[in-house]
């Protein structure tokens, strides 16, 4: 231990105290020893450190901050640097801003088009999510603090997320949803991992041996600080146990007592407390140290810039036809639609940031050099019909050359704590784009999501540029594309499927009651779609560019490959070169190809560089659950350099000697892994890849509820209080959407409808504890009168505690 000597000066209830929150957002700290509070803000996009009160939904304003493109646009840019450059930015200030750890980024993998937070996520592929998240750290905690990534693991959902128990096989796993943590923590070396709200397989995530001790501390060897989701702790003791040392926000002492009484018990032995603080203590001193300089203004003019050039890198160019972008010196241009007018730049909750200039389309037209006619709103945003709209849209789009619409998803439908409940835009857009298309077929389509949407459309716009969630700068930046100033560079980092029913989570997505089961195993994404050979509408790694790029001479060598790479246009231009690999091998079920590399780059025209991309220990491997390690399958390989994961340009085969493992599947048992088709996998097949009985999905709506079940349950509660209070939150919620108040109603389903029992005493900072809340489940459970007095007499037996440890601290210090 690194501060055994301090540690030996603290009481126990002192090193119990520094387990938990202070408040919302700081840590708890010891004056008499020195020991500061830490303050961890949100950030994977920007700073949100809040000035007034603090929440973690995002409703209360925070300090203003360079708001970045969000991660599921900063993956577009396939540029590991430019995340890193970005993430020293997030870091100054971070600095600037007193923060000590910066909660992000967020890296859980894109299972599902609907996921509610996919926005905030970077990829559907793990080694692309790692790649970008380790450079996002380094970039973060060159100022000398830290950042956190989160939310480890397997938290795909928002729906239930405080509650649900995610089923998945081992080797699914590690291959897919841990890789990305796997390397942004060995090469990113985050000093600090969030625990994600969910179950695993049956134990909570922050509790979970298998996960926090086997994995991250003993396999990649994590010496830093894991601190649970707001209010995402369960069992506090269990989960100090597994090494989650901090427990966010405060409950008030409530549980820092729990471990004290199990210190004393036995159950905890001081030495594992100790080791806690120990890493507590190193992460306050080492990221506290920056925090002690004067404090230092930041430049906003050169980080609004900078988020420019994030942007600029991450604009997707999806459709080109005949060539009408970039826009034509002269040509007269028709905006229109309600997100040209106020930009949709970022998601909603936790990461909503406070801009500190925001860019405007309309403002910015002028300097773009492109000629308007004029602007029409076209479209109620939040998706109310309105033919008046419609009408003046297409008066002006008739006197246009080209039409540039701004369509996307507005910001109560993409938010933290709720699911998405279709890949389709609203309707009211997709009329008016009808509409327009009857009086000029000149349309390029500017598209403002943070997740894949369907697009039966497509065939009514001859360009379309999607900017994704593109941050403060984001309508400049698109501006500068438009007009050619930037040539477009980003390429998709997940697949749009044609339709929703394609994907292969679609019957199992979200899990609605008990548990969710990841019966597709490996096949998420392009690594379902390429094997199962399903059509989509745009593949893994595709866009577009204003110039064109030639690839040849390839060579496979033991430890890389080799090829030359030539801008054959006649504009400047970057291109995203990528490395897929497949196994000619059918004994171990795995993927068509699997992305194992890529590289990013600057060619000017008739320029020609030669390109290199190594072979890493990821290349080849995969997990075997017979041998419980990393093995390598004897075999041929094919190294495919691709555009993106249906563009091959290159191939080559290498053969790669293996570990000689056993094999560890029945063939027979498991048809549908082995031909990639799992889009409807049984239940017995998919408890053979499991390896045991897949627990009951549904709720046993017997049983009296109990901490880990949720409000939403209270329709099967014994108490007629409590069913009551389930038909007036659901009524409250329905009649707020009809009435148009959908952020209101999404916040009943985020903070109320969908919250475990528990969650009102982890989240309260103390005003219920887990005494009262017992008496809230009596009522709850058909026990009225004698859940109320259990209620009051708590509450009074807290005060009162509260009172004599008070007025015990002022005694002291007399």
């Amino acid at each position: 231990m690194k501060h055994k000597d301090l540690i030996k000066q603290m009481t126990l209830e002192e090193k119990a105290s520094l387990m938990s929150g202070k408040d919302f957002w700081q840590t708890m700290d010891i004056e008499r020893l020195g020991v500061k509070s830490m303050f961890l803000a949100d950030g994977p996009h920007g700073i949100r450190k809040q000035a007034a009160a603090a929440d973690h939904l995002g409703l209360n304003p925070s300090i203003p901050a360079t708001c970045f493109p969000t991660a599921a646009a900063v993956a577009n840019s396939w540029d590991v640097l430019l995340g890193e450059v970005m993430g020293y930015y997030l870091g100054r200030e971070a600095v600037a801003q007193k923060v000590n750890v910066l909660l992000g980024p967020g890296i859980n993998m894109k299972r599902n088009p609907l996921a509610g937070r996919n926005f905030e996520y970077l990829s559907e592929d793990p080694y692309l999510t790692g790649k970008l998240a380790a450079g996002m750290i380094r970039g973060i905690q060159a100022n000398g603090i830290s950042a956190c990534v989160k939310h480890f693991a397997v938290n795909n959902q928002e729906e239930r997320r405080m509650a649900i128990d995610t089923i998945v096989d081992e080797r699914t796993l590690r291959e897919v949803y841990l890789t990305a943590f796997e390397i942004a923590i060995k090469e990113g070396h985050t000093q600090t991992v969030m625990s994600s709200y969910n179950m695993l397989n049956g134990t909570y995530a922050n509790e979970n041996m298998h996960l926090m001790r086997d994995i991250l501390r003993d396999e990649w060897n994590f010496d830093g600080v894991v601190v649970t989701d707001w209010g995402g702790s369960n069992d506090r003791v269990a989960g100090l146990l597994a090494g989650n040392e901090l427990e966010m926000p405060t409950t008030a002492d409530e549980t820092n007592e729990e471990i004290i009484q199990a210190v004393k018990a036995g159950k905890i032995k001081e030495d594992v407390l100790d080791e806690c603080v120990d890493r507590l203590l190193e992460l306050s001193f080492t990221t506290g140290e920056v925090l002690k300089e004067p404090h230092q203004e930041i430049d906003i003019a050169s980080h609004h810039e900078m988020a420019q050039r994030v942007s600029e890198e991450s604009i997707v160019l999806l459709k080109n036809e005949g060539n009408i972008l970039p826009l034509k010196k002269g040509v007269k241009v028709a905006v229109i639609g309600d997100f040209a007018k106020e930009a949709r730049y970022q998601g909603a909750g936790s990461s909503n940031v406070n801009p500190t200039i925001l860019s405007n389309t309309l403002e910015s037209l002028e300097e773009s050099g492109i000629v308007s006619i004029g602007y029409e709103q076209g479209f109620d945003r939040y998706g109310k019909k309105n033919k008046k709209k419609v009408d003046q849209a297409c008066a002006i789009a008739k006197q246009a050359n080209v039409v540039l619409l701004y369509i996307g998803l507005d910001e109560v439908t993409e938010a933290e704590g709720l699911d998405r409940q279709s890949m389709e835009i609203p309707e009211n857009q997709v009329e008016l784009l009808h509409a327009l298309y009857e009086v000029n077929p000149n349309i390029v389509a500017v598209l403002s999501c943070g997740s894949v949407v369907e697009m039966p459309w497509i065939d009514k716009v001859k360009g379309l540029l999607h900017g994704y969630l593109s941050g403060q700068a984001g309508a400049k930046a698109i501006l500068r594309i438009l007009a050619g100033d930037v040539n477009p560079s980003g390429k998709l980092a997940e697949t749009y499927p044609i339709r929703y029913e394609d994907t292969p989570s679609y019957y199992h997505f979200p899990g609605k009651e008990v548990s969710v089961e990841y019966r597709e195993g490996p096949y998420i994404g392009y690594r379902y779609f390429d094997t199962a050979n399903v059509n989509v509408l745009f593949p893994f790694g595709y866009g577009l560019s204003y110039t064109t790029f030639e690839y040849s001479n390839l060579q496979v060598n033991k430890n890389d490959v080799t090829f030359d790479l030539k801008n054959t246009g006649s504009m400047a231009g970057m291109e995203v070169a990528q490395l897929y690999v497949g196994c000619q091998s059918s004994d171990i079920f795995r993927p068509a190809k699997e992305l194992k590399g890529f590289t990013k780059t600057n060619l000017q025209p008739g320029e020609t560089k030669n390109i290199t991309i190594p072979f890493d220990d990821k290349a080849f491997r995969y997990f075997n659950i017979k041998t419980n390690k990393w093995e390598i399958e004897e075999a041929n390989y094919d190294i495919l350099i691709a555009a993106s994961s249906t563009d091959i340009r290159l191939r080559g085969t290498t053969f790669v000697e293996g570990t000689g493992a056993p094999l560890p599947y029945d063939k027979a048992a498991l048809p549908s892994y082995y031909t990639g088709k799992v889009n409807d996998v049984s239940l017995t097949e998919f408890e053979s890849l499991l390896g045991y009985k897949a627990p009951v999905a549904i709720w046993d709506r017997t049983k009296p509820l109990g901490y880990n079940d949720t409000i939403a349950q209270c329709q099967y509660a014994k108490g007629l209080f409590a069913k009551f209070s389930f038909h007036a939150i659901s009524f409250a919620h329905w009649f707020l959407r009809k009435i148009g108040k959908r952020s209101t109603a999404n916040l009943i389903m985020m903070s109320i409808y969908h919250m475990p029992f528990r969650g009102i005493a982890r989240m309260t900072g103390g005003i219920i504890n887990m005494p009262m809340l017992d008496g809230i489940l009596m009522i709850v459970n058909g026990h009225f009168f004698k859940g109320l007095r259990h209620v009051l007499k708590e509450r009074r037996k807290m005060l009162k505690v509260r009172k004599d440890k008070k007025l015990a601290r002022v005694t002291e210090g007399m």
